[in-house]
């Protein structure tokens, strides 16, 4: 599967600099649209995770800026007209929930007990890209399976994630791209 978006510079509206209308608490929270394509015909459930491993010598861990968790792909929209197959569209974070209740949004770095932020609009969503010292590089990583991760619920750690996607035993895909950020 191959993952892309129209930029490789995470764009304002998405980052650091967002207008206050796409802030809560000033963190970014408008999630950015991205594509799908060549999608294996197996695939019906996608998972991703968005990361920073350059906050390490910032914060001392990777920070975590978005997870999720059992889209069912047959609940998205696909774009036959478009040069790709399917679009996650811009702001999914905040309206995933609304549009596919089964999906699932996993914690963000926010949830950390080094920052202890205990707003979930936060903490279990998009929260975008926001450098302190340079521009850093993030990894963003769509998994595809048959079946739904069965041990997941809402607010799950990455870890969850991870573990969850290397026990399936069949049917598995992932693609991933790197962005940047801007300080």
């Amino acid at each position: 599967m191959n993952i892309s978006t129209d930029f490789t510079t995470v764009p304002d509206d998405y980052s650091k600099a967002a207008p206050e209308q796409n802030k809560i608490n000033g963190i970014p929270v408008v999630s950015f649209p991205f594509y799908i394509d060549k999608l294996p015909s197996f695939v019906h459930y996608l998972h991703w995770r968005f990361v920073d491993d350059d906050a390490i010598p910032v914060c001392g861990f990777e920070w975590i800026h978005w997870t999720a968790a059992n889209v069912p792909i047959e609940a998205l929209m696909f774009d036959f007209n478009d040069s790709h197959a399917l679009q996650i569209p811009e702001d999914f974070s905040r309206t995933m929930t609304s549009m596919i209740p089964e999906a699932l949004q996993g914690r963000n770095s926010q949830a950390s007990r080094f920052i202890a932020c205990n707003d979930l609009a936060i903490t279990m969503r998009y929260n975008g890209p926001q450098p302190p010292d340079k521009d850093h590089e993030y990894m963003f990583e769509v998994f595809g399976t048959e079946k739904p991760l069965p041990n997941l619920k809402p607010g799950f750690y990455m870890n969850e994630l991870l573990r969850e996607v290397r026990n399936v035993t069949s049917g598995v895909d992932a693609g991933g791209m790197f962005l940047t950020g801007k300080a």
